[in-house]
């Protein structure tokens, strides 16, 4: 079990920002370089810089800076607070109070926030080299994708496109799907489906709100009812289909997981039919689930009861640690449900700005070809750095493993609660289906005590916290639910 220590190197627990002097920031410890003069205590004042939000605080610190932020920045956010530092599963406002994120980033601090080894790796590929471009590898990238292709399972013919975001991951694949060509024209999602926000991804994403602004740009893409064994089955009988996106849970629609038996017959039906089966494991893979990836856990995959292995999938497949020294992929092949997409983002990076789509086989790897598709950051050796040590960090402190035991106590805890319907999820991801539909009353009450998470939809409050969460924090907010859902009614009116 981790012991949820993200004490921060000296340095930063000293705080990274001096004085300012001269409308510029002093940072200790820094060289000075060309444009820059020598400051205090070794430190370098960068001219022209001006202070850090963090360096003011007080209780007029966050009206200040949500100012400022709201004449700066395009008004397609509403932040609520303006965060200034966080260690482990606790961030700090510029206020200086302090919170407890059940929210991660929307399912990406994996390791919770100022993780000593993550900020260490990260540094060190920082100061060696941070940006090249596709025009050359590098050795970070290599061994980025090397790891993916052992950690989802794909076969010895898999490849991996390293992008930027989890919209990106899923631009690429979009793309690869659509180069099967032919009469294979149809693309199959299901409803509730997010996929992302840019015109290709969020052609494959159900909610009206974001796609009707945009339409026809949107493209052609069918959308299924969600968990329609006998809906989906019709689909593949109308033939041309190219793709059957899915994601195993649902984290836009309230925490939706697929149900039991789906994932299953929807590999035999794309296998039946020659179409591809694309899992989006942006919010749901890197450990979040309780494995490496969901479509990995047999609750989901099909696995028989009583198949021996209690549980767990094969060693390498499920939790991160438990796998033997060596290659697991072959271990992996044989995990219930392989797609042939698979597309990451979030939790990859711990914090850091990444995506990927995995081509799983030969023949989703060959759609794409030299000039087919690109990027000019993805795959840096500082995003893949960042990533490694994500990776390496999961696996070393058996987080997977935490993220599916705590997951498992935290959801019949959470399920006890007055005013809570039922509780969906897996492992870290968690989904609050309450009595009452006034979620984000709740959620910003739960900000005014001390939690933060968000409610997707109007009656499910949605936990995606680091997986370091500790026991006692997990209970903390148990313990206080029960209060946080005694909603005034006319709060609850008017969030209907």
């Amino acid at each position: 079990m981790p012991t949820g220590d993200v004490s921060l190197p000296p340095a930063a627990a000293a705080g990274t920002v001096g004085m300012a002097r001269d409308a510029g920031v002093v940072w200790p410890g820094v060289a000075p370089s060309v444009g820059a003069e020598s400051g205090p205590d070794g430190g370098v004042v960068w001219p022209g810089a001006a202070p850090s939000v963090g360096a003011e605080s007080g209780p007029g610190a966050a009206a200040a800076a949500l100012a400022r932020y709201r004449r700066a920045a395009l008004g397609v956010f509403q932040p609520s607070l303006v965060l200034a530092s966080g260690e482990g599963a606790l961030v700090r406002d510029v206020a200086g109070r302090e919170y407890l994120d059940l929210l991660g980033g929307i399912a990406v601090n994996v390791l919770g926030h100022a993780h000593p080894a993550w900020v260490d790796a990260v540094a060190r590929q920082a100061g060696r080299l941070a940006h090249v471009s596709n025009f050359y590898a590098t050795e970070p990238q290599i061994e980025l994708a090397a790891r993916l292709l052992t950690i989802t399972g794909a076969d010895g013919g898999g490849r991996v496109f390293l992008a930027n975001s989890g919209t990106e991951a899923n631009e690429a694949a979009l793309k690869a799907v659509l180069r099967l060509g032919g009469s294979r024209h149809r693309i199959l999602a299901l409803e509730g489906a997010f996929h992302g926000r840019t015109l290709g991804a969020l052609s494959l994403t159900a909610k009206e709100s974001y796609r009707k602004p945009y339409d026809p740009f949107t493209g052609p893409v069918e959308f299924l009812p969600h968990g329609d064994l006998a809906a989906l089955t019709a689909a593949f009988a109308e033939g041309g289909l190219a793709a059957l996106v899915l994601e195993v849970i649902q984290g836009e629609a309230g925490v939706r997981p697929l149900p039991p038996g789906y994932l299953a017959a929807a590999r035999r039906l794309t296998e039946q039919h020659g179409a591809l089966l694309w899992i989006d494991e942006v919010q749901t893979g890197i450990g979040r689930t309780g494995y490496w990836m969901a479509y990995q856990d047999p609750a989901f995959a099909g696995e028989p009861a009583g198949s021996g292995r209690a549980g767990d999938s094969p060693a390498g497949c499920g939790p991160a640690g438990d796998s033997p020294a060596g290659d697991s992929a072959a271990a992996c092949a044989n995990a219930g449900v392989l797609p042939d997409i698979v597309t990451l983002a979030k939790g990859l990076g711990g914090g850091f700005p990444i995506g990927a789509m995995v081509a799983m086989n030969q023949r989703a790897a060959g759609l794409l070809q030299v000039g087919d598709h690109g990027t000019t950051f993805g795959g840096n050796p500082l995003a893949s750095a960042a990533a490694l040590a994500t990776l390496d960090i999961i696996e070393r402190g058996h987080l997977t493993a935490h993220a599916r035991e705590l997951g498992a106590r935290w959801r019949a805890e959470l399920a006890k609660v007055d005013g809570v319907r039922a509780v969906r999820g897996a492992g870290l991801l968690v989904g609050i289906v309450l009595e009452e539909p006034n979620a984000p009353a709740v959620v910003r009450r739960a900000q005014a005590a001390g939690f933060l998470l968000n409610a997707p939809t109007p009656d499910v409050l949605r936990l995606a916290p680091p997986l370091i969460l500790s026991q006692d924090q997990a209970d903390r907010f148990t313990a206080a639910l029960g209060g946080l859902l005694k909603v005034d009614p006319l709060q609850v009116e008017g969030n209907r």
